[in-house]
């Protein structure tokens, strides 16, 4: 059983390498899709996604429970594979239909501080159900500090949720250009 977290910039191929340490498992997969199709964009996004899939993976839905059902889906035999965490987050920020302020300080739904927390247990608890789970993240906070309170916030979280992932798994894969570099772990 291991635990993978795969993370990179918008494009690096991130989702791609992840995808072939599934195909490469041998393992029965489970894509857990954490996007929403809020606009024509993000719904071409999802389709593109979609046909990059092979036929044989089940795909389970889910924008906001993703502990609950990386503990559901977990069991021998299996790999899930989550893509990916920063949609996720990013769900959760919104999932209360919040208006955030341009400036000053940011208050977060209950729900994001308790799915949040659930979620650091469900990845300690897989463990021992013997599945394999590779997470796919963003970098975000490479780059110069983003405008406006809302978009420091979700830097803020993506980086903290990133390091909390990294501690838990045993691999930690930072992907740019499409090529992967371990910084936790041996090659997957």
């Amino acid at each position: 059983m291991t635990r993978t977290l795969v993370f990179g910039g918008a494009r690096s191929g991130k989702s791609a390498y992840a995808e072939k340490l599934a195909r490469e498992s041998g393992k029965e997969v489970v894509y857990l899709a954490t996007a929403q199709a809020g606009d024509g964009e993000m719904a071409t996004r999802i389709a593109h996604h979609r046909l990059q899939r092979p036929a044989q993976w089940a795909t389970v839905e889910e924008p906001l429970r993703l502990g609950d059902v990386i503990l559901q889906q977990a069991r021998p035999g299996r790999l899930l594979l989550v893509d990916c965490l920063t949609l996720w987050l990013t769900n959760l920020m919104f999932s209360t239909g919040e208006t955030y302020p341009d400036v000053g300080d940011i208050a977060l739904p209950e729900r994001f501080h308790s799915e949040r927390a659930h979620l650091l247990y469900a990845l300690a608890e897989v463990e021992e159900t013997g599945a394999d789970l590779v997470l796919v993240s963003n970098e975000v906070g490479m780059g110069i500090v983003p405008y406006g309170a809302i978009s420091r916030c979700f830097t803020d979280e993506a980086g903290r949720l990133n390091q909390a992932v990294a501690a838990i798994c045993e691999r930690a894969v930072f992907v740019a250009a499409g090529l992967p570099l371990y910084l936790k772990g041996g090659p997957c």
